[in-house]
């Protein structure tokens, strides 16, 4: 086999790798920056809070179809299972510890092919994103960082905010409450954005197409004969 040269391997890495895989990103997340970009439009025009939270409940809802299809119904099950557990133990002061032991039930059915192996695979993701911010929200109102039980609307708006419902990362309920508020979009806030996304395609690439190549010469797995090579 021939070797190839570096400019040569740099333009197949570029036109095998790097480039696909930017393509691939971003046309898995379009519609999720322009959902996104809606929700943000809409709170910045004074509406109720209920309708904001109702705006965010339905962004989650498209983004969870539209990612993982009719598999979606095992999400919205455990966002559904965390706020009975959450209204039950109200008056508790071990309202996290409740539910942690039941999320980690519910998610160790389903580790036990509760769920086909795909499936459950595809939104595992989702999964601990739901278990991680229902879960804070219990400690939260455990300690009175959150003064007082939100309502339906208030939690499911949080759970299945769009900007965190299928790729994270977790924030905190009164995070989602100063997101709902929604500061002013200006060329700052654009330009934050753009940085946000171009680190973002940049991370991709590199785990995708870069470290398989760095990871042999730091971690040889052929022992001495790689390094000597």
């Amino acid at each position: 086999m021939a070797t190839l040269s570096r400019q040569e391997f740099f333009r197949q890495l570029s036109a095998g790798c790097v480039l696909p895989s930017a393509q691939q990103g971003l046309e898995q997340v379009w519609q999720l920056l322009l959902i996104c970009l809606g929700c943000r439009v809409l709170w910045r025009l004074g509406l109720s809070p209920w309708v904001k939270h109702l705006s965010s409940v339905a962004g989650g809802f498209y983004c969870l179809h539209h990612f993982f299809q009719l598999q979606m119904v095992w999400v919205v099950l455990l966002s559904l299972m965390c706020y009975i557990v959450l209204f039950l133990c109200r008056h508790s002061q071990y309202k996290g510890v409740f539910l942690s032991v039941t999320i980690l039930i519910y998610l160790l059915m389903g580790e036990m092919h509760m769920v086909d192996t795909v499936s459950w695979h595809k939104m595992r993701g989702a999964q601990m994103i739901v278990a991680m911010k229902a879960i804070s929200l219990g400690f939260d109102l455990d300690q009175a960082s959150v003064g007082a039980m939100p309502s339906p609307v208030e939690f499911m708006g949080y759970i299945y905010f769009v900007g965190t419902v299928i790729f994270g990362p977790w924030i905190s309920f009164s995070s989602y409450l100063q997101a709902v508020e929604s500061r002013r979009m200006n060329f700052s806030w654009f330009t934050k954005v753009s940085l946000s996304m171009l680190k973002s395609l940049a991370c991709l690439v590199v785990s995708t197409c870069v470290a398989p190549y760095l990871f042999p010469y730091f971690i040889p797995f052929d022992g001495e004969k790689l390094l000597k090579r």
